[in-house]
Protein backbone atom coordinates (compact mmCIF):
# COMPACT_ATOMS: atom_id res chain seq x y z
CA UNK A 1 0.00 0.00 0.00
CA UNK A 2 1.35 3.48 -0.60
CA UNK A 3 1.75 5.94 1.73
CA UNK A 4 1.15 9.78 1.87
CA UNK A 5 4.63 10.13 2.38
CA UNK A 6 5.89 8.51 -0.78
CA UNK A 7 6.81 10.15 -3.94
CA UNK A 8 6.19 7.04 -5.98
CA UNK A 9 3.51 4.35 -6.45
CA UNK A 10 5.29 1.46 -6.39
CA UNK A 11 2.61 -0.86 -6.75
CA UNK A 12 1.60 1.02 -9.88
CA UNK A 13 5.13 0.61 -11.19
CA UNK A 14 5.25 -2.90 -10.83
CA UNK A 15 1.83 -3.46 -12.66
CA UNK A 16 2.78 -1.02 -15.39
CA UNK A 17 6.34 -3.15 -16.23
CA UNK A 18 4.12 -6.50 -16.04
CA UNK A 19 2.04 -4.40 -18.81
CA UNK A 20 4.89 -3.72 -20.54
CA UNK A 21 6.99 -6.66 -20.14
CA UNK A 22 5.62 -8.76 -23.74
CA UNK A 23 7.76 -5.93 -26.10
CA UNK A 24 10.44 -4.82 -23.31
CA UNK A 25 12.88 -5.76 -25.65
CA UNK A 26 11.83 -3.24 -28.16
CA UNK A 27 12.46 -0.11 -26.00
CA UNK A 28 15.65 -1.22 -23.66
CA UNK A 29 17.77 1.26 -25.96
CA UNK A 30 19.03 2.66 -22.34
CA UNK A 31 19.47 -0.29 -20.23
CA UNK A 32 21.46 -1.61 -23.38
CA UNK A 33 23.48 1.81 -23.25
CA UNK A 34 23.56 1.00 -19.42
CA UNK A 35 24.98 -3.00 -19.76
CA UNK A 36 27.74 -1.64 -22.32
CA UNK A 37 29.42 0.65 -19.89
CA UNK A 38 28.92 -1.20 -17.25
CA UNK A 39 31.17 -4.55 -19.02
CA UNK A 40 33.61 -1.65 -19.62
CA UNK A 41 33.87 -0.70 -16.19
CA UNK A 42 33.83 -3.83 -14.42
CA UNK A 43 36.21 -5.30 -17.16
CA UNK A 44 39.20 -2.65 -16.02
CA UNK A 45 38.59 -4.03 -12.50
CA UNK A 46 41.31 -7.28 -11.90
CA UNK A 47 39.35 -9.01 -9.14
CA UNK A 48 36.36 -11.63 -9.14
CA UNK A 49 33.54 -11.57 -7.64
CA UNK A 50 31.69 -14.63 -6.49
CA UNK A 51 28.05 -13.17 -5.82
CA UNK A 52 26.60 -10.80 -7.78
CA UNK A 53 23.33 -9.01 -7.99
CA UNK A 54 21.58 -7.29 -10.28
CA UNK A 55 18.96 -5.16 -8.54
CA UNK A 56 16.28 -4.30 -10.96
CA UNK A 57 16.85 -6.31 -13.47
CA UNK A 58 14.00 -5.54 -15.44
CA UNK A 59 14.11 -8.44 -18.46
CA UNK A 60 17.39 -9.43 -18.05
CA UNK A 61 19.23 -7.44 -20.19
CA UNK A 62 22.06 -6.40 -17.99
CA UNK A 63 22.41 -9.58 -16.45
CA UNK A 64 23.06 -11.06 -19.93
CA UNK A 65 26.23 -9.19 -20.69
CA UNK A 66 27.58 -9.60 -16.97
CA UNK A 67 27.32 -13.01 -16.88
CA UNK A 68 30.04 -13.30 -19.89
CA UNK A 69 32.73 -11.51 -17.36
CA UNK A 70 35.53 -13.01 -16.54
CA UNK A 71 35.17 -12.76 -12.95
CA UNK A 72 31.34 -12.50 -12.35
CA UNK A 73 30.83 -16.06 -11.12
CA UNK A 74 26.77 -16.40 -9.48
CA UNK A 75 24.95 -12.95 -10.75
CA UNK A 76 21.35 -13.24 -9.26
CA UNK A 77 18.52 -10.99 -10.98
CA UNK A 78 16.27 -9.08 -8.53
CA UNK A 79 12.66 -7.39 -9.81
CA UNK A 80 9.36 -7.03 -8.34
CA UNK A 81 7.87 -6.96 -11.71
CA UNK A 82 7.15 -11.29 -12.26
CA UNK A 83 6.35 -10.86 -15.71
CA UNK A 84 9.73 -9.19 -16.52
CA UNK A 85 12.01 -11.43 -14.53
CA UNK A 86 10.77 -14.24 -16.02
CA UNK A 87 12.28 -13.12 -18.94
CA UNK A 88 15.80 -13.07 -17.31
CA UNK A 89 18.39 -15.86 -17.03
CA UNK A 90 19.57 -17.94 -14.60
CA UNK A 91 19.11 -17.52 -10.72
CA UNK A 92 16.30 -14.44 -9.83
CA UNK A 93 14.28 -13.34 -6.96
CA UNK A 94 11.02 -11.55 -6.88
CA UNK A 95 11.46 -8.76 -4.53
CA UNK A 96 11.50 -5.42 -4.27
CA UNK A 97 14.58 -2.78 -4.60
CA UNK A 98 13.43 -0.83 -1.11
CA UNK A 99 13.56 -3.97 0.89
CA UNK A 100 16.60 -6.63 0.03
CA UNK A 101 16.18 -10.07 1.09
CA UNK A 102 20.08 -10.55 1.80
CA UNK A 103 22.15 -10.95 4.26
CA UNK A 104 24.81 -8.55 6.07
CA UNK A 105 28.07 -9.31 3.81
CA UNK A 106 27.04 -11.66 1.84
CA UNK A 107 27.40 -9.85 -1.59
CA UNK A 108 30.39 -9.02 -3.89
CA UNK A 109 28.96 -7.39 -6.07
CA UNK A 110 25.69 -4.71 -6.56
CA UNK A 111 24.98 -3.72 -9.91
CA UNK A 112 21.41 -1.83 -10.66
CA UNK A 113 20.98 -0.41 -14.07
CA UNK A 114 17.69 2.64 -14.05
CA UNK A 115 16.01 1.47 -10.86
CA UNK A 116 17.24 2.94 -7.90
CA UNK A 117 15.63 6.35 -8.99
CA UNK A 118 12.40 4.97 -8.27
CA UNK A 119 12.72 4.08 -4.83
CA UNK A 120 10.87 6.30 -2.16
CA UNK A 121 13.91 6.00 0.29
CA UNK A 122 17.38 5.89 -1.99
CA UNK A 123 19.05 6.75 1.44
CA UNK A 124 17.74 3.71 3.26
CA UNK A 125 17.96 1.63 -0.24
CA UNK A 126 21.82 2.44 -0.56
CA UNK A 127 22.89 1.92 3.39
CA UNK A 128 20.09 -1.62 2.77
CA UNK A 129 23.20 -2.19 -0.06
CA UNK A 130 26.15 -1.54 1.47
CA UNK A 131 25.25 -3.82 4.63
CA UNK A 132 24.36 -6.44 2.14
CA UNK A 133 28.33 -5.88 0.75
CA UNK A 134 30.82 -7.76 1.78
CA UNK A 135 33.99 -5.16 3.06
CA UNK A 136 35.65 -4.38 0.07
CA UNK A 137 32.41 -5.17 -2.19
CA UNK A 138 31.88 -2.47 -4.98
CA UNK A 139 27.91 -1.09 -5.97
CA UNK A 140 27.70 0.32 -9.90
CA UNK A 141 24.53 1.74 -9.99
CA UNK A 142 23.33 4.03 -12.71
CA UNK A 143 19.40 6.17 -12.55
CA UNK A 144 18.36 8.89 -14.17
CA UNK A 145 19.30 12.01 -13.29
CA UNK A 146 17.45 15.64 -13.10
CA UNK A 147 17.81 16.62 -16.70
CA UNK A 148 16.14 13.87 -17.89
CA UNK A 149 13.04 14.38 -20.00
CA UNK A 150 13.33 18.28 -19.60
CA UNK A 151 12.04 19.20 -22.51
CA UNK A 152 8.77 17.08 -22.10
CA UNK A 153 8.36 18.20 -18.53
CA UNK A 154 8.65 21.95 -19.77
CA UNK A 155 6.01 21.54 -22.59
CA UNK A 156 3.81 19.56 -20.39
CA UNK A 157 3.99 21.91 -17.40
CA UNK A 158 3.60 25.36 -20.01
CA UNK A 159 -0.06 23.34 -21.30
CA UNK A 160 -0.92 22.63 -18.19
CA UNK A 161 -0.82 26.37 -17.07
CA UNK A 162 -2.48 27.24 -20.23
CA UNK A 163 -5.33 25.22 -20.83
CA UNK A 164 -5.95 23.96 -17.26
CA UNK A 165 -4.98 27.08 -14.78
CA UNK A 166 -2.28 25.28 -12.77
CA UNK A 167 0.40 22.28 -13.32
CA UNK A 168 0.47 18.79 -11.95
CA UNK A 169 3.55 16.62 -11.37
CA UNK A 170 3.99 14.74 -14.64
CA UNK A 171 7.55 13.87 -14.62
CA UNK A 172 9.71 12.46 -11.19
CA UNK A 173 11.61 14.60 -9.52
CA UNK A 174 15.33 12.85 -10.08
CA UNK A 175 18.49 13.74 -8.48
CA UNK A 176 21.28 15.64 -9.50
CA UNK A 177 25.05 14.32 -9.35
CA UNK A 178 25.59 16.48 -6.45
CA UNK A 179 23.02 14.87 -4.48
CA UNK A 180 24.04 11.10 -5.45
CA UNK A 181 27.52 11.51 -4.45
CA UNK A 182 26.33 13.13 -1.17
CA UNK A 183 23.87 10.14 -0.46
CA UNK A 184 26.81 7.78 -1.18
CA UNK A 185 28.82 9.48 1.30
CA UNK A 186 25.70 9.25 3.69
CA UNK A 187 25.29 5.84 3.64
CA UNK A 188 28.98 5.50 4.38
CA UNK A 189 30.41 4.43 1.09
CA UNK A 190 34.22 4.82 0.68
CA UNK A 191 35.91 6.21 -2.40
CA UNK A 192 32.17 7.27 -3.88
CA UNK A 193 32.51 8.52 -7.44
CA UNK A 194 29.59 10.08 -9.53
CA UNK A 195 29.43 10.76 -13.06
CA UNK A 196 26.63 11.91 -15.44
CA UNK A 197 26.34 11.30 -19.30
CA UNK A 198 23.83 12.75 -21.34
CA UNK A 199 21.88 10.49 -24.08
CA UNK A 200 19.47 12.09 -26.68
CA UNK A 201 16.89 10.55 -28.49
CA UNK A 202 14.99 11.53 -31.52
CA UNK A 203 11.37 11.18 -32.18
CA UNK A 204 8.91 11.68 -34.96
CA UNK A 205 7.10 14.12 -32.34
CA UNK A 206 6.14 14.25 -28.51
CA UNK A 207 3.45 12.04 -29.04
CA UNK A 208 5.92 8.81 -30.36
CA UNK A 209 7.86 9.82 -26.90
CA UNK A 210 4.89 9.77 -24.96
CA UNK A 211 4.25 6.21 -26.54
CA UNK A 212 7.49 4.81 -26.16
CA UNK A 213 7.65 5.64 -22.08
CA UNK A 214 4.41 3.54 -22.17
CA UNK A 215 6.05 0.80 -23.54
CA UNK A 216 8.82 0.86 -21.27
CA UNK A 217 6.91 1.15 -18.04
CA UNK A 218 8.08 4.30 -17.18
CA UNK A 219 4.82 7.03 -17.55
CA UNK A 220 3.87 9.08 -14.52
CA UNK A 221 3.74 7.11 -10.91
CA UNK A 222 3.93 9.96 -9.06
CA UNK A 223 1.99 9.67 -5.58
CA UNK A 224 1.04 13.39 -6.47
CA UNK A 225 0.18 12.96 -10.08
CA UNK A 226 -3.74 13.95 -11.18
CA UNK A 227 -5.85 11.11 -11.36
CA UNK A 228 -7.83 12.47 -14.59
CA UNK A 229 -6.15 11.82 -17.80
CA UNK A 230 -4.64 14.63 -19.90
CA UNK A 231 -7.69 16.99 -21.36
CA UNK A 232 -6.80 16.33 -25.65
CA UNK A 233 -6.77 20.39 -25.72
CA UNK A 234 -4.02 20.08 -23.33
CA UNK A 235 -2.23 17.41 -24.77
CA UNK A 236 -2.23 19.01 -28.24
CA UNK A 237 -0.76 22.41 -26.51
CA UNK A 238 1.95 19.99 -25.28
CA UNK A 239 2.55 18.87 -28.22
CA UNK A 240 2.76 21.77 -30.15
CA UNK A 241 4.70 23.66 -27.77
CA UNK A 242 7.61 20.92 -27.76
CA UNK A 243 7.64 21.15 -31.90
CA UNK A 244 8.00 24.98 -31.88
CA UNK A 245 10.44 24.87 -28.82
CA UNK A 246 12.30 21.80 -29.01
CA UNK A 247 11.83 20.85 -32.61
CA UNK A 248 14.52 20.03 -34.97
CA UNK A 249 15.44 21.34 -38.48
CA UNK A 250 14.43 18.18 -39.98
CA UNK A 251 11.27 18.16 -38.25
CA UNK A 252 11.62 15.65 -35.56
CA UNK A 253 12.07 16.30 -31.74
CA UNK A 254 14.71 15.28 -29.33
CA UNK A 255 14.62 14.13 -25.88
CA UNK A 256 17.20 13.92 -23.04
CA UNK A 257 18.11 11.46 -20.62
CA UNK A 258 20.60 11.89 -18.52
CA UNK A 259 22.35 8.95 -16.70
CA UNK A 260 23.96 9.15 -13.41
CA UNK A 261 26.56 6.42 -12.79
CA UNK A 262 27.84 5.93 -8.98
CA UNK A 263 30.75 3.82 -8.00
CA UNK A 264 31.24 2.90 -4.61
CA UNK A 265 32.95 0.83 -2.47
CA UNK A 266 31.75 -1.14 1.27
CA UNK A 267 34.32 0.16 3.68
CA UNK A 268 37.57 -2.12 4.38
CA UNK A 269 41.20 -1.44 4.76
CA UNK A 270 42.70 -1.57 1.78
CA UNK A 271 40.70 -0.03 -0.97
CA UNK A 272 40.74 -0.57 -4.71
CA UNK A 273 40.88 2.62 -7.19
CA UNK A 274 37.21 2.73 -8.53
CA UNK A 275 36.63 2.47 -12.14
CA UNK A 276 36.95 5.18 -15.04
CA UNK A 277 33.98 7.58 -15.36
CA UNK A 278 31.74 7.42 -18.94
CA UNK A 279 32.00 9.69 -21.89
CA UNK A 280 29.56 11.64 -24.02
CA UNK A 281 26.98 10.00 -26.06
CA UNK A 282 25.56 11.72 -29.57
CA UNK A 283 21.54 11.45 -30.39
CA UNK A 284 20.10 7.93 -31.31
CA UNK A 285 16.92 8.05 -33.53
CA UNK A 286 13.94 5.80 -32.17
CA UNK A 287 10.43 6.36 -33.71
Amino acid sequence: MTSVHDIFDRRLLTWRRNRAAPNASAHAFLLERVAEDFVERLQGINRTFPVVVNLGAHHGVLGRRLRRIAGVEMLIDMDPAARLLAQCDGLRVEADEELLPFADRSLDLVVSGLALHLVNDLPGALVQIRRALKPGGLLLAAMLGGATLSELRLSLLAAEEEGERGASPRIAPFADIQDVGALAQRAKFALPVVDAETVSATYRDALALMHELRAMGASNVLSARRRAPLRRTTLKGALLHYQQRFGLPNGRVPATFEIITLTAWAPQESQQPPPASGGARSAWPRR
